[in-house]
């Protein structure tokens, strides 16, 4: 199993953060840097394979197993199935990105459940919805075809399904559940929860924990700005609904009615912070149970990179999916 210290994130440093490394071209089309890919494992403590969701567009799943052969014991009833949406502000990155590969093998173990990850459309070429239409292909991918997959036919319980994302991820999670409980039914699958790590949230003016960023190591203010403008429609500003769904679905709150218990995870050192204590707020607000841990420590993404960080968010995680999780006011 990749080891998630061992995995090149990104980078520490703002003078290489891959996300300045990003480059606009007058038509609007962009380089990206080159992140390296791992490969799905056929072996190892996590299994992980591919398989396609809609040809047409290109998108795939990545499957993570614990290894029923491998130590420890598998447990003695079926796992969680958990639908994860990575990050990259909408812009770069893939399931196979190697930290993006090591982190969901280290949670797949660490729950333990059967993460199911979505390589989804990127913007500018996709810009959203792009994401949340594949998002919600992926949503409905559960329903549809998951029963009949091997690994989650013999070892996964579609009746406790979570959906989580990081980042852009936590953006899109967010989404997939409110357009999956719009009475929408899902059987055999059961979404029970959703896992917003970080979300990726923005808005015209900022908050004070952007005002701050400017020379942040992983998301600085001018990546973040760099970022919406690439992933939003075009001519929308960052008080559009896909960035900043308290204020400008304010009138719409209708929306939440129905979406399950979320657990929304963020650290103290993340410029979007205030946006993710905004979010909970806003969610409690309309009657949506939330689980709030929003005062780890360390920066923005510091769980593909710092072990200690990981464990703290898989140790969340796992007691979200238990049902363990205690309502924090953070």
């Amino acid at each position: 199993m990749g080891d998630v210290t061992a995995a090149a994130p990104p980078s520490p440093d703002k003078s290489t953060n891959l996300f300045m490394q990003i480059v606009v071209h007058p038509d609007g089309t962009i380089t990206r840097p080159f992140v390296p890919d791992a490969p799905p494992s056929a072996t190892g403590p996590v299994l992980s394979r591919d398989v396609p969701l809609d040809a047409s567009l290109a998108t795939s799943l990545r499957l993570y197993l614990p290894n029923p052969a491998s130590p420890p014991p598998p447990p003695t009833s079926k796992l969680p199935v958990i639908l994860y949406f990575h990050g990259g502000g909408f812009v770069l990155f893939s399931t196979g990105s190697v930290f993006y590969h090591a982190s969901c093998e280290a949670m797949a173990a660490a729950v333990p459940a059967i993460v199911v990850s979505l390589d989804y459309r990127l913007a500018p070429e996709h810009r959203l919805p792009a994401a949340y239409d594949d998002a919600a292909s992926a949503v409905l991918w559960l329903r549809d075809a998951a029963a009949g997959d091997p690994w989650i036919a013999a070892h996964g319980d579609l009746s406790r399904c979570f959906v989580m994302g990081s980042s852009s991820g936590g953006n899109m999670a967010l989404n997939a559940g409110v357009r999956a409980c719009r009475g929408l039914d899902l059987g055999p699958a059961a979404v029970r929860g959703l896992v917003l790590h970080q979300p990726y949230l923005g808005g015209v003016a900022r908050t004070p924990s952007e005002e701050k960023s400017g020379d942040d190591a992983v998301l600085p203010l001018e990546a973040n700005d760099k970022l919406w403008s690439l992933a939003l429609p075009a001519g929308a500003d960052r008080d559009h609904e896909f960035s900043n769904p308290a204020k400008s679905m304010a009138a719409a709150a209708a929306a939440l009615t129905g979406l399950p218990r979320c657990l929304v995870t963020g650290s103290d050192g993340d410029p979007l912070i205030d946006r993710q204590r905004e979010l909970v707020a806003w969610l409690r607000g309309h009657g949506v149970e939330v689980v709030a841990k929003t005062d780890f420590t360390g920066s923005h993404a510091a769980e593909l990179f710092v072990k200690e960080t990981a464990d703290e968010l898989f140790a969340a995680v796992r007691a979200f999916v238990s049902g363990a999780g205690d309502v924090v006011h953070s």
